[in-house]
């Protein structure tokens, strides 16, 4: 099927396929997939800017299909999500105009290729550490306490989030807010809105709502447990990439063809990504996560050093 907003040819079959891989990711871990949405369209042969802003496009329906979800089980922190969503929207723009500059340079390809690796490569290394060093340590403390209980059966407390996420919780940079859903009686609002910042950044020059971003920071940053993080990112998502659609269809960087196949094998995979977080704790969600921005580095690879496409 010819596209000729992005001036290419892509099998609906695999755009749907895509779709559906992407709305179970975003339902579970609360990402939108551009890790592996952005790799698998310039898998394609579409440029990066295409790639970035369709990305954006098509994980608005489905992130609210998902968000709906996450709402009725109690997984979202409306005021953590819409504090978020200022953030993210600045960093949204900022990042649409890097691509527009790497646009203007003929450099856009290469760039974002390099950063793309370096940020997914880092990502899983690190939730690959903290994911089983938290396991390691649910396994001990069941252990002593219920000698028959399951590691996967502990519930998270603020306690287990160690000494970074407790400091910054600690830091008095007024206006100080709390957040009961969440748990939280007191965090400064500027730090809520640097993690939305720089996960809207992102979201901005990598695509989609840069989730593999802000969903690691919630959790690690802010405190927030990772049912909540995954819940509220997907609500966060729904009002960040909106915006993030709107300015970069105007930089002419969305294909709406390609964002409306996508959608609709996403919107079927968002739900039975929801459904699916019910029966995991969240370090093994953590963990889980792992090799998804791995594959999507691969992928990146392939391209940048072969050229190839299918």
């Amino acid at each position: 099927m010819f596209f000729p907003i992005s001036n290419s040819h892509i099998n609906p079959i695999y755009l749907a396929v895509v779709g559906f891989i992407i709305g179970i990711l975003g339902g579970f871990f609360g990402v939108g997939g551009s890790f592996i949405a952005g790799p698998a369209l310039r898998l394609m042969g579409v440029d990066w800017n295409y790639a970035v802003g369709t990305d954006l496009a098509h994980i608005v329906g489905k992130s609210i299909v998902a968000a709906r979800q996450h709402r009725a089980l109690g997984n979202v922190d409306l005021k953590l999500g819409l504090i978020m969503a200022l953030g993210t929207i600045g960093g949204a723009e900022a990042g649409a105009q890097l691509i527009q500059a790497l646009k203007r340079t003929g450099n856009v390809n290469t760039v974002v290729s390099f950063v793309a690796i370096i940020v997914y490569l880092s990502i899983s290394v690190f939730m690959l550490w903290e994911s089983q060093k938290t396991l390691r340590l649910g396994k001990k403390a069941s252990a002593r306490k219920h000698p028959m209980a399951k590691a996967a059966d502990l519930k998270e407390d603020h306690s287990a989030f160690g000494p970074v996420t407790q400091m910054i919780q600690r830091m008095k940079i007024r206006p100080m807010i709390s957040l009961p859903t969440s748990g939280i009686r007191e965090i400064s609002l500027w730090t809520i809105l640097v993690v939305a910042f720089v996960g809207g950044l992102f979201s901005g020059f990598l695509g989609g709502g840069a989730g593999y971003i802000r969903m690691p920071s919630m959790v690690y940053v802010l405190g927030i447990p990772t049912h909540l993080a995954v819940g509220t990112d997907l609500f966060e998502v729904v009002i960040s990439a909106s915006y993030g659609t709107i300015t970069h269809a105007i930089k002419g960087n969305v294909d709406i063809l390609i964002a409306l196949v996508m959608h609709t094998g996403a919107v079927i995979g968002a739900q039975i990504g929801v459904v699916a977080t019910q029966y995991f704790a969240g370090p093994k969600i953590r963990l889980a996560f792992v090799p998804l921005p791995l594959i999507g580095a691969a992928i990146v690879i392939y391209t940048l050093f072969t050229g190839h496409k299918l």
